[in-house]
């Protein structure tokens, strides 16, 4: 990172989610190192984090990771690309669909659903004031309810304000998320 900020002192919560994250991937990601000089920080961030990607939703996991992927290709955020690209390639079994997205996800062969949704994250990261009516019915002609279109824009939103936070501070991926779930990688 460009800035440094000391570790803060971690609640017990807090070491215990680190401790989950080694347990599981064998390591902390950056991000969340990012926010460790501030406790209430770290959680804040985290919560949010966890609901929105992990809670239930009529938005898949993988829905919610391209949704990730493709803000933060428009907003060239080298962080979330790496970290979130890494989780579609998970998420899908499809190393292509990671890469198409991180570049162009116009490019990629998507169904009308997922189509609908990254155009509407794509609007809303690059004119937002351009989001009418239309483009909610358009989201709602591809299958998504009311509930769907609040976690779409939200997903879109919290990745624009991560991304712009990662910018501000360099925040670099861990080197993992490189070569995690590429052939011979995982």
């Amino acid at each position: 990172m460009a800035v440094t900020l000391p570790p803060g002192e971690l609640s017990e919560r807090s070491q215990a989610y680190f401790r989950k994250c080694e347990e599981k991937l064998g390591y902390v990601p950056n991000v969340l190192q990012a926010y460790a000089f501030d406790d209430a920080k770290l959680q804040a961030f985290s919560a949010f984090y966890n609901d929105l990607m992990l809670a239930p939703s009529g938005l898949s996991k993988l829905e919610r990771e391209m949704i990730a992927v493709v803000v933060s290709s428009i907003n060239r955020c080298f962080y979330c690309l790496t970290a979130h690209g890494a989780a579609v390639r998970q998420l899908s079994g499809d190393p292509v669909l990671g890469e198409l997205l991180v570049m162009n996800y116009r490019a990629a062969d998507l169904d009308a659903r997922h189509r609908a949704m990254l155009d509407f994250a794509a609007k809303l990261t690059e004119e937002p004031e351009k989001v009418v009516e239309a483009d909610r019915d358009a989201l709602r002609a591809a299958g998504f309810n009311d509930r769907d279109i609040w976690d779409i824009g939200a997903v879109a939103s919290f990745y624009n304000m991560s991304n712009r936070m990662a910018s501000a501070i360099d925040m670099r991926p861990n080197p993992e998320y490189h070569a995690s779930f590429r052939s011979g990688g995982d």
